[in-house]
């Protein structure tokens, strides 16, 4: 009646009429019920382990609770909870710092775990296609560890085997919108672990004033704002150069006139020196006082003044052969820092091709070869296409501020940048709320990461100039 079927399928069948399909029933194996005890029991031993390992307070405060309450009673253990409760409010109230760091980031990791990241974790791996089906079995990432500080979640997780950190970072806004948050942003914390941060507030919200002038004669890292977690943002100038990149607007000045702030004291000093080029003629024209001579609007001075940087590297060169590797700043060998402003101007829309290529030149040389003398350069502009800034590959470190487009944000930081969360197109136009805001790649660290630098005003400027300018 039936065909012959491979193996002992044919006695599986339960239904013979021709009007009713044809069911396999599934083979079932009988498990013996001590082994299945065995199994739940060793499954509860390791989630008792497991859970004692990762919370060990909260252990250790329900077994005393407890022990308490066998041995005195529960108005004992009530009193003893209470006792708890008031000692932390008051250390809360007190102590806030401590207690946030040692015990308040710890509860409110727990309650974003349980309330949020455990609760969600299945549904978003599941709709961002993050998490796998396989012969009708769900592969999902496991959720390894939650962390809190005061501005963000760190979520670390374990990737599934054969998963890239592109696949995770292509997903960034479904992370992000699956758990709430505004952003997203992906790092690589070791072979087949990530780490997902998830701001909950914006620490740069707010602009920075003016930070106080240094005491100490320095030439780096300058202090010139704030990091995202923070911490002081300290920009190294010497032994590097600087692109800076960004929109009309964006803040570009700050960095400059931050990085001048940080340094007057070296240039006082005599261990620094700061060369501007200024051809929009609106920006370093205010501190025109504060560079010592060293300063240039029209282009053709802009040209002569770096041919002059190259010539000092070029002299230093030949007298740091076979004596050093590195430049430490002294009076007869100061620091000299390049600022150029609006560099485009000067390498792609100067009209005159002679001082172009002189310009793009000496530029590349500085860029080449100057760190290692101690002659550093700074160069901001507003277009950071390759056909606009050739050499933008020559500056170790990077930073980009408001950009008009997310292609721009790559061409910048380097490739993959947008894709770890360095999302400068996204950076608010309003002055108060991005105006200095910026992502950073550094040569050290291969991770981009949001800061925002200090305004200083116009007001800042004259008072620089009034007090540094006379003494230069």
């Amino acid at each position: 009646m039936f065909k012959r079927l491979p193996g002992d399928e044919a006695r599986n069948l339960v239904s013979t009429t021709p009007d009713t399909a044809v069911v396999f029933r599934p083979a079932v194996l009988k498990t013996p019920a001590i082994i299945t005890f065995l199994v739940y029991g060793w499954r509860f031993l390791s989630a008792l382990i497991r859970t004692t390992w990762r919370h060990p307070v909260a252990v250790a405060v329900s077994v005393v609770l407890g022990a308490v309450w066998y041995a005195s009673g529960w108005p004992a253990a009530a009193s003893t909870l209470g006792l708890v409760v008031f000692s932390l409010l008051s250390w809360a109230f007190t102590e806030p710092g401590s207690f946030s760091r040692i015990v308040g980031f710890r509860l409110l990791a727990w309650w974003r775990l349980m309330s949020v990241y455990r609760r969600h974790w299945h549904g978003v791996m599941d709709v961002s296609g993050l998490a796998k089906r396989v012969n009708g079995r769900v592969y999902m990432p496991r959720l390894l560890r939650v962390t809190c500080d005061g501005w963000a979640d760190r979520i670390t997780v374990r990737m599934l085997g054969g998963q890239a950190i592109k696949d995770w970072s292509d997903r960034i806004d479904n992370l992000a919108h699956g758990f709430g948050a505004t952003s997203c942003r992906v790092a690589v914390i070791k072979g087949g672990r990530l780490l997902l941060t998830f701001p909950r507030s914006d620490p740069l919200a707010s602009p920075i004033p003016a930070l106080p002038v240094p005491d100490e004669p320095t030439v780096g890292p300058v202090e010139i704002g704030k990091q995202e977690d923070g911490r002081p943002l300290r920009l190294k100038v010497h032994g590097t150069h600087v692109l800076i990149a960004g929109a009309t607007g964006a803040g570009k000045g700050s960095f400059l006139w931050d990085t001048i702030r940080g340094l007057l004291p070296a240039m006082r000093a005599g261990l620094a020196e700061v060369w501007a080029l200024d051809p929009k003629l609106m920006e370093l024209s205010f501190g025109r006082e504060l560079f010592q001579g060293r300063y240039a609007a029209d282009p053709a001075d802009c040209a002569d003044l770096l041919d002059e940087a190259v010539s000092v590297m070029q002299k230093r060169a030949t007298r740091f052969a076979g004596l050093q590797r590195s430049h430490v700043p002294t009076i007869e060998d100061p620091f000299v820092l390049v600022l150029v402003d609006e560099v485009a101007f000067l390498t792609a829309y100067q009209p005159d091709r002679q001082l172009r290529q002189r310009t793009s030149a000496a530029l590349a040389t500085l860029a080449t070869q100057g760190r290692s003398v101690g002659v550093g350069v700074m160069a901001a502009l507003q277009d950071p296409r390759k056909e606009v800034m050739n050499i933008r590959n020559l500056f170790p470190d990077k930073i980009a501020l408001r950009l008009d487009e997310s292609e721009q944000v790559d061409m910048v930081l380097g490739d993959g940048a947008r894709d770890r969360g360095a999302l400068a197109d996204h950076i608010s136009p309003i002055p108060e709320l991005g105006a200095g805001v910026a992502y950073m790649r550094l040569e050290t660290s291969p991770e981009p990461i949001r800061v925002r630098a200090a305004y200083v005003s116009d007001t800042d400027i004259r008072a620089m100039v009034a007090y540094y300018g006379q003494a230069a």
